[in-house]
This record gives C-alpha cells, structure tokens and sequence, in this order.
C-alpha cells in the first residue's frame, strides 16, 4: 500500500469519524502484517492523531496498547461466514436464540414497547441481534478493545475500516465514554449488543434514562440498536425480510449475507411471523 493512499486512507477515516483534521502528510503511519512495525506504528499514528485533534487520555491509551495476535488470527479465520444459510443457522444456535428470545421479549415487554414507540423497531430482530451477538449478554468478550482496534488499523488486511474506528475510540476516551481498559469481543465490539466505536458515536444512546451511556446496560444496548437500524433507513411498520424495505437497516449491521438473513429470519420467529 503506497503512503499517498494511507494518507487518503486517514482523510476519509477523520471526515468519518467528524473530526477537524489537517492535511495528511506523505509520512502517514505504515501498516504492517505482523507485531514487528506495530510499536514505530504507534508512535508515527499517536503523532497524526495528536496534529488531528486527539487529546492527552487519548494518545497516553493509544501508546499503552499491545499487539492483539488473538485478533488477528481471529480476522483471518472467519469461515462460519461461507457457510449455507442452514448450515450457519445450525452453527450458531439459531433455533435456541429464538426460543431464548421470545422469553427475553416477555420478560422485557415494558422496554420493548418503549422502544418501538422512539425507534419504530419492533421486538424480534433486536432480540435476534441480542442472542446472536452475546448470547443475551452472557458473553461479551475479553479482548482488549483498543488493543484490537488499534492492531487491526495496522494490519494491512483492512486499515481504512478500521482506522476510521480507532479515531472514534480515541475520541471515546478523550471525551470519558470509553474506558481505556474496556474488554470486550476481538474485533473490538463492546457492549450487549457489541457496538464498534464510530457506532458508539454515532447511535448510542441513554436507553434507561439514568443520563450516561452505558452498552453493558441492556435497555442502553437495545435502543442503541434500534437508533442505529433507525439511522440505517428503518421505517416504522415495514417488513424486515430479504427483499422488503427494512432488510437493507439489517444489511447495516453485519456486511455477511448470512448473518443479515438468519437476523431476519430468527427476528420473524420470535415476531410470531
């Protein structure tokens, strides 16, 4: 990857996390496949995010993070994604969340309802979302979230996805949203429902009114999800199904087909659909 594409890279990634930025320079920092560079890495980014705005918490959580090898082997052997749509459904329970989640839409019928009357999204495929992501919030990860973000806006594999989301997770921190020593799921995703960090700018919100965010608050994790299908076209009352209108909110969410339509499918069960 040559600089003057990394420094395109970094322009688009500042614009998309909002913040003011200067002219990325021919010094842009240079990715890497391996935990050899990731140390010159951390200090030529910490310089670039200082210039673009970064504060002190910041750049100190950046320069503290380690390289994820966990992460990267975790990137590199995603194959449940090629499986049929059966045999992922099979893979990851999809029977069992639907039962589990037509449980979790009684139990939590109060707040469901609050949500769909703000967001217009109904029970079944945040449930979905839910049990697919954490299993309803019973596994949320013990990966060192900034650690993975950072590693993976080095790795060559996907730099400008992921560099996009390092600034807002230094952001995060600079603003106290984001503990430096959050864990959670190794690409780092936090929260109940597992939010990457421009997510968490740009959708979370205070879901049980105590006046912070907080994704491992399950009312805060599902109507962070429903603004976020919300702010991805989801228009109240349409179907959610391959093909109808508010499928295109799912495909949002995760870029895998099968993932998009076992949230539709295992949504419409727990619906009564």
């Amino acid at each position: 990857m040559t600089q003057t594409l990394i420094a395109r890279i970094r322009l688009l990634a500042l614009a998309a996390a909002g913040l003011c930025f200067a002219a990325a320079s021919a010094e842009a920092a240079s990715c890497g496949n391996n935990s050899a560079g990731f140390e010159r890495w951390k200090r030529e980014f910490a310089q670039e995010a200082k210039a673009n705005g970064i504060g002190r918490r910041g750049i100190s959580a950046l320069m503290s993070t380690g390289y994820a090898s966990g992460t990267i082997r975790a990137d590199r052997g995603q194959k449940s994604f090629k499986l049929s749509l059966d045999q992922f459904m099979k893979k990851r329970g999809a029977a069992t969340i639907a039962a589990q989640g037509k449980r979790y839409k009684r139990s939590n019928a109060a707040l469901l309802a609050a949500i769909e009357r703000q967001y217009g999204v109904p029970p079944g495929p945040l449930m979905a979302i839910w049990g697919m992501e954490t299993a309803f919030g019973r596994y949320m990860g013990n990966q060192h979230t900034l650690s993975a973000v950072a590693t993976l806006a080095y790795d060559c594999r996907r730099p400008e996805y992921f560099t996009g989301h390092l600034y807002a997770a230094l952001q995060l921190i600079d603003r106290g949203m984001l503990n430096p020593s959050q864990r959670g799921a190794m690409h780092g995703e936090v929260g109940q429902t597992q939010f990457l960090p421009k997510s968490i700018l740009l959708y979370a919100v205070d879901g049980d009114g105590n006046g912070r965010v907080d994704l491992n608050s399950k009312a805060d994790a599902l109507a962070s999800t429903a603004n976020f299908l919300r702010g991805h076209g989801w228009r109240p009352g349409a179907g959610y199904q391959p093909g109808q209108p508010n499928f295109a909110a799912i495909q949002g969410w995760n870029a895998a087909g099968v993932y998009q339509k076992t949230i539709a499918i295992v949504g419409r069960q727990i619906d009564g659909g």
